[in-house]
């Protein structure tokens, strides 16, 4: 009977609290917020939670996969239009939607390429279309969007868009970029500091484009109570100060 006793007691100890361990939230994110999110889930592991799921891609895809039926519990996009897109089928908890964080577009060159002397008309669009713009899609990719606006604002998209190459998600144009592929990309300006290889050669002026905001949200689908408290910690002091040592701005 003691053995029993025993073995009773290392069941309660071990087993139990294992079981009780709440499952860690799936967080599906825009691409550009990689490095900044991947810390906050350390940060947010480090003080007792299930380490966070984090899936990273272009904020369209994730949104299609969302509404195709994908099982996530946050939604992390890098516009409003993708957030509205799933919140339009339901799938967006009320109340819980918030602005994450905000960013600034810029274009970056290689480690020692040109600066952009003029930001605006055809002074931009002869530097820009004299070779292959690296761009994230602006056919649905929040970054492209964005970017396809100042080109307009700016008077220089006619002219560049031909040498467009567009790209899947930010951070593949970003990439484009760094392997030479092309000259010039239009990120933000988070992946620009993200990044050893390039630099930044010119910044939109903000009222070029909408403003660059990330929205955040828990799904309905969402099946773990971490999943809301992983989203006021983002939102908390100690969540929007490691988003800005990434270089993303205050809501």
């Amino acid at each position: 009977m003691r053995f029993l006793a025993r073995l009773l007691c290392l069941f309660l100890i071990v087993v139990v609290p294992a079981a009780a361990q709440p499952r860690a939230p799936l967080v599906l994110a825009a691409a550009s917020m990689q490095e900044a999110l991947s810390d906050a889930a350390t940060a947010w592991a480090r003080a007792g939670h299930p380490r966070p799921v984090l899936s990273f891609a272009a904020s369209s895809a994730l949104a299609r996969q969302v509404t195709a039926g994908a099982k996530a519990d946050l939604f992390v996009s890098a516009d409003s239009d993708w957030m509205d897109a799933v919140a339009r089928r339901g799938l967006v908890v009320r109340g819980t939607r918030a602005v994450l964080a905000r960013n600034r577009l810029v274009v970056v060159a290689q480690a020692g390429g040109k600066s952009v002397v003029a930001m605006r008309g055809a002074a931009l669009a002869r530097v820009l279309g004299a070779g292959p713009l690296a761009m994230a899609d602006p056919a649905s990719v929040p970054a492209g969007k964005y970017g396809e606006a100042a080109l307009r604002h700016l008077g220089a998209w006619d002219a560049v868009a031909p040498r467009v190459v567009r790209a899947e998600n930010v951070r593949a144009a970003l990439a484009l970029v760094e392997r030479g592929a092309a000259p010039y990309g239009v990120v933000y300006a988070t992946d620009a500091r993200a990044a050893s290889g390039v630099r930044v050669a010119g910044i939109f002026p903000p009222r070029s484009h909408p403003a660059i905001v990330y929205p955040i949200a828990r799904l309905t689908t969402a099946a773990t109570p971490e999943a809301e408290a992983f989203r006021r910690f983002l939102l908390s002091a100690a969540g929007q100060a490691i988003l800005a040592r990434h270089g993303f701005a205050r809501p």
